[in-house]
C-alpha cells in the first residue's frame, strides 16, 4: 500500500480529530483514540466513519 507523505500528514480521523496511523497489513488507516480503522483500496483512503471497522 503506497499513500503519499504528505497526505499522511494532514489526513486526519473524520469522527476525532486525532492523528491515524498507517496499518500497511490490513491496508488500513487506524484511529487509537477511536478505535476505527478506514479501508486503503488502490491508494485511496475511504474517510467515511459509515465505512470503517471498528477494531
Amino acid at each position: 500500500m503506497f499513500l503519499d507523505p504528505g497526505l499522511l500528514e494532514i489526513l486526519v480521523c473524520p469522527q476525532c480529530r486525532d492523528r491515524l496511523f498507517v496499518d500497511e497489513e490490513a491496508s488500513e488507516l487506524v484511529c487509537q483514540a477511536c478505535q476505527l480503522a478506514y479501508p486503503v483500496a488502490d491508494g485511496i483512503p475511504t474517510m467515511l466513519v459509515h465505512e470503517a471497522r471498528s477494531i
